[in-house]
């Protein structure tokens, strides 16, 4: 027999009573086996040499091992006694428990962190002076002893046990006392009676056998333990909870099950028992049995709080639980939730059960999923066992309203979307639909079909059809379910590691075999010109059908399953190798972004072009371009057909868009007017990819006559990307273009783990094994480097003459604060477009330029430094000059400061040039846009419009009535409509001018421009759609959003989501929302935005789909202004297998440094846990340059909403035992017993069972908290609850990547997770403890990572502010100018101009006003 299993049976005998089994005989064989491996651990404790077993040597093991088992869990060993009417507990026991227990403030000072010294302020009992390892530890490592009954600890405190009581009746002679029976004591009535007996019990405990009060709600019945009750029994009738009257009756039972009938109106739940003999209804528990069966009353009146809560709300997120348990009217808390979280989900179960098939279930919803993860529930456990006992459901009370109502849509909106999803539908029915999988694993999926529901019914096996195919209502797998919600909602972080398959060809490559044509070729007509060996013709005939230039034609691929591709022919050549054509190629529908749901018969224009023999044309094909109507903007709501044409030979298509493949840009087709002797061979696509091509190359002109350089040609101008270069100019260029003579600090490296860390301190710090912390910005990129031109010069070959391929720049570098010796600190103080002159240089290639920019003397400017700096974008300015020498700073020297206004002049020397130098752009000035913002939130999206000054929100549309306050409230102008979106849009499409409040409706042609943020949870938990997820998806607000687009038909429309809105449904929501638009007429795109590269500590990636109007520019997404964490830059997204990027060029780049925390509210004064007062005093000026701008340039002595939660005890207590260093989280908490404010004391943390994953600690300690850490199914006694480490993280630590981040605090020079609607320590975002206070980030605080300005007012309560701020989106003004610039330019140019190209980006990076969203 293996040594170390005969240890742990012997001291299973030892520990009879507390492990309940049975002393066994082992030979004394057996007993010699150990005898010489305990010698040398046992002699030096027993005092004396040990003898041999005969000898008494067994008794003395068995006394030391005895004592070790007891004193290690904390028991004294005489305290408990065979018959086991003691709980082991003694006053001795219970003052080395407050011993242990350490001061609060003491204990927040001392633990700064897992690896700090220990202070000598901590109280701590003798024993804890040193690290004790027990003996019994140390040789078995056995969890501490559980009652084999019930499950519970034997030497927990709060273990009792039944005291009996021998004077009371046997259940059979209680049933027969005339107080409750009809029956007298010689009659067997009861025993065949057809139906039990029911009465009502009072002054009621539930114990083992053993005598254990328990729980009967803990899966103890199901598992066939018995259990037993004591109470008083009364008559079914007798509503009076005392024991006057009651029949006393003693060991009642067993217990065969346990049933809930419903409430009593209130939060009481009314349960029964029932037993052989009768079923009993509860009433008042004994006081000693009171705080168990309170526990079950909570646990049941919270299920019912949950269900009736996520049926009325199911999108709403597991914050948003929080917030609705934590009232002041219960004492419900986040703990008490994860306490009952096995039993709330197993009531979600049996609702989702007793629903429509029709039904989604509420297992699936957002906010269950993530209960579900955070505490290890295990779907499917139990749920036959329950079924049987909940006699009647919970009554839920259903909301009638329950939300928005019937999408209102235009006719266009609903026939696209009724269109494609029927040919869906149909076609997955033609399929069989899809089969339902299970996991196998769950009790559900064990059951048997029930036989009764209606797809049981329809089975062949129960005499039905079999035609539905469906599985059992009652054997729905919960866990498939969940996994088919989280996977329709997983969207990979890191795209750019997704392989990219390629897009489908969009021409027919020369090396493929083509069918040739049988036909004749023959020219029509004469030459019109003649180039070389190429005669050019206007005309061809194939075989009967004459073609000429401009026609459209078909050719065939070699693949049959490849649909014909569609060319316009744009010049007929011969030459010495046959017949050609020029092929300028249009793109299909299906090769878009639009995939299947585009229209067959549209096809799109693309710069794509190739050469092509006749030979290999099919036919002509007829294609028409649809231009917008005159009257465009009055026909919204107003198209009864999606169909543009009618194809009657399968030759007839229609375009009306241009479409840039890698952006997925659908802009109205640029128009060329070729000159009169081009007409022949015109390509508009040859022409595009010259002017590109043309434009990446770097050009120099004016040039300088300078006789004093031989080698060098100098120039005054230069040119790339659309851009002019004078001397004088700033430039930026990438960070690794020049380096600096000041070695810059390198950033503050983390420490690694510590391998000296106390494991049985802090059990779980091992868990920490990556140095990465998300939130952190050591990664971020450097901003690009900044230089001001002094010289443009080409190299001059041998022959004298000027080598133009290779542009040269000579420039002065400026440094930043951060470059300089003082390192990032100083970079924190001063302006972000502040830097130092120096006389350093440098020589680089004109190809890496990145851009131009403006930099100024500050003592030379007309205006004040912030005036200059809002002005105008890329504006940068010096008032010093830097010495990296002498490491000082001195004044700049003349030439810096009149660089901008001299150069050198051609065949003059030196002469002003300052006329010549190209006017910086200027902010355009036009008409502010009139503005409707639908879901507006508290007006984050129209406030980032109005600081661009081209917007006016005349309307807003926000159904909950906090937001709408708070909108008014910031925007008194606006006519805010607190109603239902579809109401006023059926309104106003039925000719109302004015709401039921008397509020004037804006009318057709009224709305310039429509934002907003529909939500779109509402059916991100569908795993594929079908007839019934059809209609839910129809009715949705997307859908009524874009009616809106379609109705009112403004210039300028935007839409917002979130980043995975354009990876639902496998971009099915995308596709359709640009599907409605370009039908409509719109151009539009989509692309995905990072805020922290456009000025907030914060990483929020947001979806923006953008669209205008025929006649307008479609807006260009602005270049990143700051570097940000590459990690959360990842913006691409993959349609179909092809990776689409927006038009920024930038990536992770930047001009500006990154915002972090400490910018955003290092300069807020310090508040408590709880703080609730709404207005207080700054106590301080701004520190940073984010700080100035977000309190305004007006004098705002108060701060309002510097308010932050009121969190339990007991989360108070875990936020202040987290240590303030970076990346500090709950796996940092020590496993301490600690005194709460609320005068309660917390329980160490027990581990009791073997890690499979993580194994055992250093010292031989077990990591486990469950027995599913060993791979068995969890066990529910295992639950430990009120301990500073929460036993739910641990708990399912393993599946979740250790719950990273859950209680972690920001780091200062880190950034803010997305903004959450309730700032949780437990919640998705787990990073909200401020960095140095011992609470959650306050309203004001988030509100500043989200960009608002500490002038912009919250309503409501604290969790309503919250909310405000979480659910908007304060949209950086750069793109607001981006659409003011397009609108500028069309005031003054004809649209027929061409499109976009790169000079036409603007960069409005002023940092003078606050960029955000």
């Amino acid at each position: 027999m293996d040594l170390r299993a005969l240890l742990g049976l012997y001291s299973a005998n030892i520990s009879e009573v507390y492990l309940g089994n049975t002393l066994k005989s082992y030979s004394v064989t057996d007993w010699n086996a150990i005898h010489s491996l305990m010698q040398s651990i046992v002699s030096d404790k027993i005092g004396r040499p040990v003898c041999s077993p005969q000898d008494g040597y067994l008794s003395k093991v068995k006394a030391l091992l005895g004592r070790e088992l007891h004193v290690e869990n904390g028991l004294h060993v005489d305290g408990v006694e065979q018959n086991g009417k003691t709980n082991g507990s003694t006053e001795n026991g219970k003052e080395e428990r407050q011993e242990e227990t350490m001061d609060v403030q003491d204990e927040a000072d001392v633990l700064k962190s897992p690896s700090a010294p220990k202070s000598k302020g901590v109280r701590k009992s003798k024993s804890d002076s040193e690290p004790k390892i027990s003996l019994f530890s140390l040789l078995f490592q056995t969890p501490p002893p559980k009652c084999p009954d019930c499950r519970q600890y034997l030497d927990d405190s709060d273990l009792k046990l039944f005291q009996g009581d021998p004077d009371n009746l046997d259940e059979p002679e209680m049933l027969t006392d005339e107080r409750l029976s009809l029956f007298d004591s010689n009659e067997d009535g009861f025993e065949n009676y057809e139906e039990l007996p029911q009465h009502k019990i009072t002054n009621f405990c539930v114990y083992d056998k053993r005598g254990h009060l328990c729980p009967f709600d803990s899966g103890l019945i199901e598992k066939n333990v018995e259990l037993y009750f004591s109470c008083a029994v009364k008559p079914i009738y007798d509503d009076n909870p005392c024991m006057d009257g009651g029949v006393p009756a003693k060991k009642l039972g067993p217990i065969n099950a346990w049933w809930i009938t419903g409430f009593d109106g209130g939060e009481k739940a009314l349960i029964g028992f029932t037993t052989a003999f009768a079923d009993y209804i509860l009433m008042d528990p004994s006081e000693e049995y009171a705080p168990i069966f309170a526990v079950m009353q909570e646990k049941i009146y919270m299920s019912k709080m949950v269900v009736e809560f996520l049926q009325k709300n199911p999108d709403v997120s597991y914050e948003d639980l929080l917030n609705k348990i934590e009232v002041p009217c219960t004492d419900f808390n986040r703990d008490t939730l994860l306490r009952h979280a096995q039993f709330v989900v197993e009531q979600v179960e049996s609702y989702d059960e007793a629903g429509d098939s029709d039904e989604q279930p509420i297992i699936v919803t957002p906010c269950m999923r993530d209960l579900i993860k955070l505490a290890g529930v295990t779907l499917g456990k139990r749920r036959a066992a329950r079924r049987q006992a909940i006699r009647h459901p919970t009554k839920i009370e259903k909301d009638s309203k329950g939300g928005p109502t019937r999408a209102t849509t235009t006719k266009l909106v609903y026939q696209i979307f009724d269109t494609f999803f029927s040919d869906q539908i149909d076609q997955n029915e033609k399929d069989g639909g899809i089969k339902r999988q299970r996991c196998g694993v769950c009790e559900v999926c064990q059951a048997p079909d029930c036989g009764n529901c209606t797809a049981c019914k329809d089975m062949i096996k129960f005499g039905g059809s079999g035609r539905s195919k469906q599985a059992c209502q009652k054997r729905r797998c919960p866990n498939l379910a969940v996994k088919e919600a989280e996977d329709d909602e997983t969207i990979i972080e890191e795209e750019e590691l997704l392989p990219v398959l390629k897009a489908p060809p969009k021409k027919v490559s020369k090396a493929k075999t083509k069918k040739q044509s049988n036909g004749k070729l023959t020219w029509v007509g004469e030459s019109v010109k003649t180039v070389g060996k190429k005669q050019y013709y206007m005309k061809v005939r194939v075989d009967n059908e004459v073609l000429e230039v401009g026609d459209c034609v078909s050719v065939s691929s070699d693949e049959p399953t490849v649909p014909l591709y569609l060319a316009r022919i744009t010049s007929l050549w011969e030459d010495n190798h046959g017949k050609w054509f020029h092929a300028h190629w249009f793109c299909r529908g299906t090769e878009t972004v639009l995939g299947e749901s585009s229209d067959p018969l549209e096809l799109f224009l693309v710069d794509d072009c190739e050469d092509m023999q006749l030979s290999y044309v099919e036919g002509k094909v007829n294609v028409m371009y649809k231009a917008p109507s005159n009257n465009w903007f009055m026909e919204g709501g107003m198209v009864d057909d999606i169909k543009v044409i009618n194809d009657d030979n399968g030759k007839n298509f229609f375009y009306q868009l241009w479409y840039e493949g890698d952006c997925a840009r659908f802009e109205t087709p640029p128009t060329f007017n070729p000159p009169e002797d081009c007409q022949y061979k015109f390509c508009a696509s040859c022409v595009r990819a010259e002017e590109r091509e043309e434009m990446a190359t770097p050009r120099v002109l004016e040039p300088i006559e300078d006789e004093d350089h031989d080698s060098k040609a100098f120039y005054a101008l230069a040119c790339l990307k659309g851009e002019q270069f004078r001397v004088g100019d700033g430039v930026y260029l990438p960070p690794d273009a020049f380096n600096f003579s000041v070695k810059a600090a390198s950033p503050v490296k983390r420490s690694h783990r510590k391998d000296d860390v106390d494991e049985e301190l802090y059990p779980e710090y091992y868990r920490k094994h990556s140095d990465y912390i998300k939130g952190s910005n050591l990664d971020a990129p450097e901003p690009f480097r900044v230089g001001r031109i002094k010289e443009i010069f080409c190299s001059r070959r041998s022959n004298g003459k000027a080598d133009m391929s290779e542009v040269k720049l000579r420039l002065y570098k400026f440094y930043r604060p951060e470059n300089t010796h003082k390192g990032a600190k100083a970079g924190y103080h001063t302006d972000i477009n502040m830097l130092y002159w120096s006389d350093e240089e440098v020589t680089v290639s004109m190809s890496d330029v990145l851009g131009r920019c403006r930099v100024e003397y500050g003592e030379d400017l007309n205006e004040t430094v912030q005036d200059y700096s809002s002005g105008g974008p890329d504006r940068f300015y010096f008032l010093e000059a830097y010495n990296a020498k002498s490491k000082s700073f001195e004044d700049p020297p003349n030439h810096a400061r009149s660089a901008v206004k001299k150069g050198k002049g051609k065949g003059k020397g030196k002469g002003d040039y300052s006329s010549l130098r190209c006017s910086e752009p200027q902010v355009p000035k036009v008409p502010k846009l009139r503005t409707l913002d639908v879901f507006s939130g508290c007006g984050g999206l129209s406030e980032g419009f109005h600081q661009a000054g081209i917007a006016e929100t005349l309307w807003a549309i926000e159904m909950w009535d906090p937001a709408a306050q708070a909108f008014r409230l910031n925007n008194p102008g606006t006519t805010v409509f607190t109603e239902d979106c579809n109401v006023l849009l059926k309104l106003v499409m039925s000719g109302e001018k004015t709401n039921s409040l008397g509020q004037k409706l804006p009318q057709k042609g009224d709305v310039e421009m429509l934002c907003g943020g529909p939500p779109c949870q509402g059916f991100s938990g569908m795993n594929r759609f079908n007839s019934r997820t059809y209609s839910k998806f129809k009715n949705s607000l997307v859908v009524s959003y874009l009616s809106y687009c379609d109705y009112y038909r403004p210039k300028f429309f935007l839409l917002e989501n979130v980043r995975n809105f354009v990876s639902f449904k496998s971009s099915m929501v995308l596709k359709l929302t640009l599907r409605c638009l370009v039908r409509m007429g719109y151009q539009c795109t989509f692309g995905v935005l990072q805020a922290g590269q456009y000025g907030v500590a914060q990483t929020r990636r947001r979806a923006i789909v953008l669209a205008s109007a025929p006649g307008e520019k479609l807006p260009r997404y602005p270049e990143p202004l700051h570097v940000f964490a590459p990690r959360a830059c990842s913006l691409s997204v993959v349609v179909d297998d092809k990776k689409y990027f927006s038009n920024v060029t930038r990536g992770n780049g930047g001009v500006y440094r990154t915002i972090t925390v400490r910018d955003t509210m290092s300069d807020l004064p310090e508040i408590r846990n709880g703080a609730s007062a709404l207005e207080i005093s700054y106590n301080g000026e701004p520190q940073s340059w984010f700080q100035r701008q977000i309190r305004g340039t007006q004098y705002q002595p108060i701060l309002k909403d510097h308010i932050c939660k009121d969190l339990s005890a007991l989360v108070a207590a875990r936020m202040r035992h987290i240590p303030l260093a970076p990346g500090s989280d709950w796996r940092d908490l020590p496993n301490i017993e600690v005194r709460l404010k609320d005068g309660t004391t917390t329980k160490k943390l027990r581990y009791t069972h073997p890690d499979k994953k993580n194994g055992r600690s250093s010292s031989g300690a077990l990591r486990g908290v469950c027995t599913c850490s060993g791979g068995k199914p969890c066990d529910p006694a295992d639950r430990q609850f009120n301990t500073l480490i929460p036993w739910c993280l641990p708990h399912t630590g393993n599946r979740h990547n250790h719950w990273a981040g859950l209680y972690g605090r920001l780091e200062w020079d880190g950034f803010f997770s997305t903004t959450v609607t309730n700032p949780e320590p437990m919640g998705k975002q787990g990073r909200v403890l401020h960095p140095e206070q011992h609470r959650v980030v306050s309203v004001r605080e988030c509100a500043r990572s989200q960009g608002f300005p500490d002038t912009y007012r919250f309503f409501g309560n604290i969790l309503d502010k919250h909310r405000q701020v979480r659910f908007v989106v304060l949209f950086f003004p750069l793109f607001s100018l981006e659409i003011g610039k397009w609108r500028c330019q069309t005031c003054n140019l004809t649209y027929s101009q061409s499109p976009p190209s790169g000079n036409d980006r603007f960069f409005p990076g002023s940092p003078g006003s606050l960029r955000s969203f």
